[in-house]
């Protein structure tokens, strides 16, 4: 058995398979746990049932059939331990760095020019220095010239204050620190889950700030727009990007005997250098060995193992495969699996799109079971 949409989204409807004849049986309007509970139960002898691990699925056929023996699809199961295996990388993102080589170190130069003191947070060019800069030069000059504070003052319109901070500078570079410099930040915390995701190509400032928001950020949207801003224009190297999380939970789910001996490498340097991912490695495999030689009697052995080592996206995996764990492990026991229910539910769309919404579930019910 499995779903069918008869409007994407929205409403869904049931279709039945007979997994040796490999012919639709009937075609339910809905499905709801009690629906298919009645149709199983004027059909007494079932005697397997064929699902994925949807809850109405469940519930129906154990109503309706409890002397059945329920299985539950392979390929389903297979699909979600790929799906919290990529969810495992790319909450370990960090650990693929170790595949890009370091970026070359920029070029020092051997000295400052003589107009810009070394070690000026300022450079020339920068509005605010270029005027603090002319300023202290003035006062400075007219000092020389033998003007009191109060006579400068008067004369280039500042403050006392302002002609005080000028005076008692030696340098301009003296008045460059303060409250522009090495100020803390409310998003310093996030800035290196910024870069992160920034080298990882999403250079959305409003999707970063939602990101960040979840994980106890207070500040705006504008700071992150800001900071984004910053490295957006500054000028950087051209280096490698690591690969993407994807990728590496391919090289994990594949067959080591299919991998490229480059990917054989770069999956062996990441697990070396991530225990997390090397345990991850681990588990899918010695899951892949349970599905393709059929032994289900090691799927207990396996939920404690997982349940040993941190890796969250799996333990949701364990918990929702121990809720239906006779299930499974009929699923990774016996031959029978939902494979020819998916090329039904494809035809069903096909005679979907014939009709063009123009007939009803009677005459759709009838084309699938007739045709």
């Amino acid at each position: 058995m499995d779903e069918y949409a008869t409007r994407k989204g929205r409403n869904y409807g049931t279709v039945l398979v007979d997994v040796e004849t490999r012919r639709p049986v009937d075609l339910l309007p809905d499905r709801e746990a009690s629906t298919l509970a009645a149709w199983l139960a004027q059909r007494t002898g079932i005697e397997v049932v064929c699902r994925d691990q949807a809850p109405f699925f469940a519930e129906g056929a154990a109503a309706g059939a409890p002397q059945a023996v329920q299985v539950a699809d392979r390929w389903h199961l297979w699909h979600n331990l790929s799906e919290a295996a990529e969810r495992a990388v790319a909450q370990h993102r960090r650990c693929l760095r170790v595949l890009v080589p370091e970026a070359p170190q920029p070029v020092v130069a051997d000295a400052a020019p003589a107009d810009e003191p070394s070690g000026s947070p300022w450079p020339t060019g920068h509005r605010f220095a270029d005027r603090t800069r002319s300023r202290h030069a003035a006062v400075h000059e007219l000092l020389e010239a033998g003007h009191s504070r109060r006579s400068i003052q008067r004369q280039l319109g500042m403050t006392y204050r302002t002609v005080q901070r000028l005076a008692n500078a030696a340098t301009p570079e003296e008045l460059f620190t303060g409250q522009w410099q090495n100020r803390t930040s409310v998003l310093d915390e996030y800035k290196p889950y910024l870069d992160d995701r920034w080298n990882d190509g999403c250079t959305n400032a409003w999707k970063l700030w939602e990101e960040i928001v979840p994980l106890g950020y207070k500040g705006s949207y504008g700071r992150v727009r800001a900071y984004l801003h910053k490295t957006r224009t500054s000028p950087r190297p051209v280096t490698a990007r690591p690969p993407s999380p994807r990728a590496v939970a391919g090289w994990i789910l594949r067959r080591p005997e299919s991998l490229a001996e480059t990917e054989t490498l770069q999956l062996k340097t990441v697990r070396a250098h991530c225990p997390e991912l090397d345990a991850l490695t681990r588990h899918v495999r010695s899951f892949a060995t349970m599905l393709t030689d059929r032994q289900g009697q090691r799927l207990p052995d396996w939920l404690d193992a997982v349940r040993q080592d941190n890796l969250p996206s799996l333990h949701t995996l364990a918990a929702g495969i121990d809720r239906d764990r006779d299930a499974v492990i009929a699923g990774l026991t016996l031959p029978w699996n939902s494979g020819v229910v998916e090329g039904h539910v494809n035809r069903i769309k096909m005679l979907k799109r014939q009709m063009f919404g123009r007939a009803g579930f009677a005459l759709l019910r009838k084309r699938v079971l007739m045709s």
